[in-house]
C-alpha cells in the first residue's frame, strides 16, 4: 500500500545532487553549500528565552494554539500585511509550512477528478500535495488562462521560490477576482514576504487585493526565514474563516499540534521586528556580494527581486552549470528541480555564513 502511494510521487530531487556535493566537498577549502535555503545564523535570543521559559510543558498543546498565540498571529497579520478586522477564526498555526503544503489537498478532501494548479516554476511540494491525494497537478504561466472546470485549489507564490519574482498588486487583484468568479480556492504562499529587495511584496490579505473580505483566500506564512526558525517548524495560515475552521476540525483529529514551547517562541518572534531587520541586513550583504561575483563571472540574474535566492543562468543546461560550480567547490540547485522551464537556470541561495559567502566570491573571482 505504501509503495502504491510513493509511486505517484516524483523522485526526491535532492538525492540527485549527491555526486555533485561530493565533488564540491573535495575542494581544498571545503564546500560552499548554496543549494538549500536553510538558515545558518543564530536563533534570536529573545526567542530562545521564550522557548526555554515554556519548556516545562507536560500537557498536550491545542491545535488552534493558545490565546496568546492567536493574538500574536492576528496582530502580526494586521500590522505587517495591512489586513483589517482579523479575528482568531481567521488564523491557524501549522507544524511548518511544508507540512501544510504537502497535506492541504488531502485535508480539503480533494482526489481523483480534481485539479490543483501552481506556477510553472515552483516549489516541488505543490505538485507532491496534489499527487498524494490523487488529484491532477496543473502548472500555469497565468492562472486566469486555466480552465476552471474541476480546479479546486490554486496556489500562488509571491515572492517566488525559486525565481524571487514578486506578483504586482494589480496582478494579484486580477487573479483573486478571477478565482472568486469561478469558485476556486486560492492559497497564497507568502513565506518570503518580508524579504523584498527590489520590490515590495503585497499579501492577498491586503484590503486593496481582497476587497476587505477573506472569502476564498488564505495566506501561508512561516517563521523559518524571517526569524531563523526552520528547526522549530513554526508557521501559520490566515484568511477565510470557513476554510480554516474546517481545517481545524480535521487537524484536531490528526493531532497536528504545534508544540507548546514553539507556540511561546512564535509569540516572542512575531512581537519583535528588530531581529528581522538585523537578519535582512545580513542577507542583503550576502546577496550583493554573490550577485556581483556571479555577474562578473558571466552569469545573468533574472527576477530575484525578493526571497533568499538568485535565479542565475549561463544559457546552458542547468546540470552543466551545477557540475561546473561543483568543480569550484560551490553547490547550487539545478533549475529543473522546480519544473522543466528552469532547465537552463540554477538557484543560488545566499543563506551561507559570511565566511562561506566570501569563499564563494573568491572562487568566482
Amino acid at each position: 500500500m505504501s509503495a502504491a502511494v510513493s509511486s505517484r510521487l516524483p523522485v526526491f530531487p535532492w538525492d540527485k545532487l549527491t555526486p555533485f556535493k561530493s565533488t564540491a566537498a573535495a575542494h581544498p577549502d571545503g564546500v560552499v553549500d548554496l543549494s538549500v535555503g536553510t538558515p545558518v545564523d543564530p536563533v534570536p535570543e529573545l526567542v530562545q528565552r521564550a522557548l526555554a521559559a515554556a519548556s516545562d510543558s507536560p500537557g498536550y498543546p491545542t491545535v488552534w494554539g493558545t490565546e496568546a498565540l492567536r493574538d500574536a498571529l492576528t496582530g502580526w497579520v494586521e500590522r505587517r500585511l495591512g489586513a483589517v478586522s482579523v479575528a482568531h477564526e481567521n488564523v491557524l498555526p501549522v507544524v511548518g509550512s511544508k507540512e501544510l503544503v504537502a497535506w492541504l489537498p488531502t485535508q480539503l478532501g480533494l482526489g481523483a477528478g480534481d485539479k490543483v494548479a501552481y506556477p510553472r516554476l515552483a516549489y516541488p511540494t505543490y505538485e507532491v500535495g496534489a499527487r498524494l491525494c490523487g488529484a491532477e497537478p496543473v502548472a500555469y504561466d497565468d492562472p486566469t488562462e486555466l480552465d476552471p472546470a474541476g480546479l479546486r485549489l490554486l496556489w500562488l507564490n509571491s515572492p517566488s521560490n525559486p525565481t524571487g519574482r514578486v506578483l504586482p498588486k494589480d496582478e494579484l487583484i486580477r487573479i483573486v477576482a478571477w478565482a472568486r468568479e469561478h469558485g476556486v480556492l486560492v492559497f497564497s504562499d507568502e513565506c518570503y514576504l518580508e524579504l523584498g529587495w527590489e520590490a515590495e511584496p503585497v499579501s492577498v490579505l491586503h484590503p486593496d487585493v481582497c476587497g476587505g473580505t477573506y472569502e476564498g483566500i488564505v495566506a501561508v506564512h512561516s517563521l523559518s526565514k524571517r526569524s531563523n526558525l526552520a528547526g522549530y517548524r513554526a508557521a501559520f495560515v490566515a484568511g477565510d474563516a470557513a476554510v480554516l475552521g474546517e481545517l481545524l476540525l480535521i487537524r484536531k483529529h490528526g493531532g497536528m499540534m504545534t508544540p507548546a514551547p514553539v507556540q511561546a517562541a512564535t509569540v516572542a518572534a512575531l512581537g519583535d521586528d528588530s531581529h528581522v531587520a538585523e537578519q535582512r541586513v545580513r542577507y542583503a550583504e550576502r546577496r550583493a556580494a554573490l550577485r556581483s561575483a556571479l555577474e562578473a563571472h558571466g552569469f545573468r540574474i533574472e527576477h530575484s527581486e525578493a526571497s533568499l535566492y538568485l535565479w542565475a543562468t549561463r544559457d546552458e543546461p542547468c546540470w552543466e552549470t551545477v557540475a561546473y560550480l561543483a568543480g569550484l567547490g560551490i553547490l547550487v540547485a539545478p533549475g529543473d528541480f522546480y519544473g522543466p522551464a528552469g532547465d537552463h537556470f540554477v538557484r543560488v541561495a545566499f543563506t551561507a555564513t559570511d565566511e562561506r559567502v566570501a569563499a564563494a566570491v573568491k572562487r568566482l573571482s
